[in-house]
């Protein structure tokens, strides 16, 4: 047998099985898929960013940071207001300057609002990178500390642990050993002075690299206690999704829902406030839809190797003539090619001889399977022109793929983009391969009908059946602050009855006599915020000028979500049409107005007179002084 034969086999079949036992590896340690638990408004522990790793299947995306800035918010950290029916216009309010009990991702979100707030307030739309590096170094370490945190509880692993790491850096080994056998067969046959150096250098080369990929952190897997925890949660986003206005509310709302905003938008499921936040971390890989006429995010899947994505059908069959042509001369010539190399005159003398020499029979196998893929590619590109799918949906993205290297004379052209197009038929989708002549005929957020080859993923023809807002599906990076106006601007419109201010003056249901007398402490009417459909006013000491006691008025939508999550506890007969008290919040309805009357720090354990608080309030509802 040549010489050459032998080492490149050396070295295929030592690659091809570490190659091969890490591919087996991927998928041992894929994140098995969780089941829901019955849908429930009970919230677990976890802090946002934690539930946003577990209940997107261990793959962490920009829903923790959105998250952990909202549910700052809810535990009066910052302080989201908003001026008007638009929640672009919203600012963020420090309202703690130095809080302690934080998370390292928590304070690192934190840092970032404080360290561009002016006066203690910042825009926020300003909280926006301006420098791609900085974000990408910032999420790098905002994602390894959420990681830790999930790890310390349990809840998250290395996808490779280390057993896995010590099989594939053992295989490497061997693997190594075999590429250095291959290179010392070639060099003791010459005249080099040092040849093994040079064995020892390669296969040193070699464990090295093949023991970097193996130790290469690939991202996180699930524990048994994390399966529990997020079939948990899925269940609260069933319940929260169950709620078509709850994707509409704003960041502010969050003085209403309390913490549930936060974990909404770990979940996926508050299109609004997830569209105002950006940190300047977009993910084309996660766009919101409305189509089928509620927003949900859906996952797309864009093509990772360009063999056949996007081809026309001539390259496309003169590839499969190729492989039938290669597959045919290797299954019909090699074996007798190998034996006039092998100094033999024919190697079908006998069985064991024809069937042991593993050169003549890996060429008899390849050509074998080319000119099976031959006649498989073939039949499909066939298929792919007889009968196109028709896909009918949302456009998500669109986004240049392949494009011409252009010249000094002539810039580079677009000849491929991505077309994501949601047909609404689950929350994943796939990337078409869109032609640039095609490419002008539609935008994001249009509903189009597609002809689509399904195994080159080529769009044949596309037609656009309804105009959408161009742009909604996802702000374009370059203007990400325009881009969120115009992506929210039919969604202001659809919620502004939603967010319409109480009809019922909230200053005009309390004194700060009454509050004095239920707390026992002297109090004045505080600044309050203004936060659009809630109607806020708030009671501070006299002496430290600190909130004790904050009452929330809001009607419509807003009033029955906040009626729904504070309408727990101990129930109070005889206040409005009903009431709750539980500790140190009361809540309490009459006709299409809910009051909620909360103690803040003082303020905290005298929720005994809550009762008579919200009695008189209500009282003023029904009989306006």
């Amino acid at each position: 047998m040549s010489p050459w034969v032998i080492e490149v086999g050396l070295v295929a079949v030592s690659l091809g099985a570490w190659f091969a036992l890490y591919g087996a590896m991927l998928l041992a340690t894929r994140p098995r898929g969780v089941t829901p638990a019955p849908a429930t408004q009970e919230l677990g522990d976890e802090p946002p960013a934690v539930v946003s790793l577990v209940g997107g299947d261990w793959d962490l995306t920009v829903d923790a940071a959105e998250a952990t800035l909202l549910d700052l918010g809810a535990r009066k950290v910052l302080e989201f207001r908003q001026p008007a029916n638009d929640p672009t216009h919203t600012t963020v309010h420090v309202r703690v300057e130095d809080p302690s009990g934080l998370t390292p991702y928590e304070r690192r979100v934190f840092d970032r609002v404080a360290g561009l707030a002016v006066g203690g307030v910042v825009p926020l739309t300003a909280l926006t990178f301006r420098d791609a590096r900085k974000a990408a170094s910032w999420w790098k370490r905002l994602r390894a500390e959420v990681v830790a945190d999930a790890r310390a509880r349990g809840l998250s692993r290395r996808r490779f642990s280390p057993a896995v790491v010590g099989a594939l850096v053992a295989a490497g080994g061997l693997a190594a050993l075999g590429i250095a056998a291959a290179v010392a067969h070639n060099v003791l046959r010459g005249d080099e002075e040092d040849p093994w150096g040079t064995v020892l250098g390669v296969g040193f080369i070699s464990f090295r690299v093949l023991a970097t990929l193996a130790g290469r952190n690939i991202g996180e897997r699930d524990t048994p206690a994390g399966r529990d925890v997020a079939a948990r949660w899925l269940g609260v986003k069933a319940w929260l999704r169950g709620d078509d206005a709850f994707g509409e509310l704003p960041p502010s709302a969050v003085a209403v829902w309390d913490r549930y905003l936060g974990y909404g938008a770990a979940l996926g499921t508050t299109r609004v406030s997830s569209a105002v936040i950006d940190l300047g971390m977009g993910n084309r890989r996660r766009v919101w839809s409305s189509y089928g006429g509620t927003w949900r995010r859906v996952r797309v899947r864009y093509p990772r190797f360009g063999l056949r994505y996007g081809r026309t059908a001539p390259p496309l069959v003169l590839r499969a003539l190729a492989a039938i042509g290669v597959g045919y001369v290797l299954a019909r010539w090699w074996r007798g090619l190998v034996a006039d190399i092998a100094g033999a005159d024919d190697l079908s003398g006998n069985a064991v001889t024809r069937f042991a020499d593993p050169v003549a029979l890996a060429g008899l196998a390849l050509g074998l399977a080319l000119i099976g893929y031959g006649i498989y590619a073939l039949v499909r590109v066939v298929v792919d022109f007889a009968a196109p799918v028709a896909v009918t949906g949302q456009v998500l993205w669109l986004q240049v793929w392949q494009q011409t290297t252009g010249s000094d004379a002539s810039p580079p052209q677009p000849t491929i983009h991505y077309l994501a197009i949601d047909d609404g038929r689950s929350d994943r989708a796939t990337a078409w391969a869109l032609p640039a002549a095609l490419a002008g005929r539609c935008d994001t957020g249009d509903t189009v009908a597609a002809s689509i080859r399904r195994w080159s993923r080529r769009v044949g023809e596309i037609r656009v059946i309804e105009r959408g807002t161009p742009g909604h599906a996802g702000p374009e990076p370059a203007d990400a602050e325009n881009a969120v106006e115009v992506a929210l601007g039919s969604a202001v419109t659809a919620v502004a009855a939603a967010m319409r201010a109480p009809a019922v003056a909230s200053a005009s249901l309390l004194t700060a006599e009454e509050v004095s007398q239920a707390l026992t402490l002297p109090v004045r009417l505080a600044d309050s915020p203004s936060l659009g459909p809630v109607g806020m006013v708030q009671f501070s000491t006299v002496d430290k000028n600190r909130v004790v006691l904050m009452m929330q008025v809001a009607d419509g939508t807003v009033g029955r979500m906040a009626w729904r999550m504070n309408s727990r506890g101990k129930q109070l007969p005889g206040i409005g049409d009903a009431a709750w008290h539980n500790g140190n919040r009361a809540v309490a309805r009459s006709g299409d107005t809910t009051v909620l009357v909360t103690l803040v720090r003082d303020g905290k354990g005298r929720g005994q007179q809550l009762p008579w608080l919200l009695q008189q309030a209500i009282t003023r509802i029904l009989h306006p002084r």
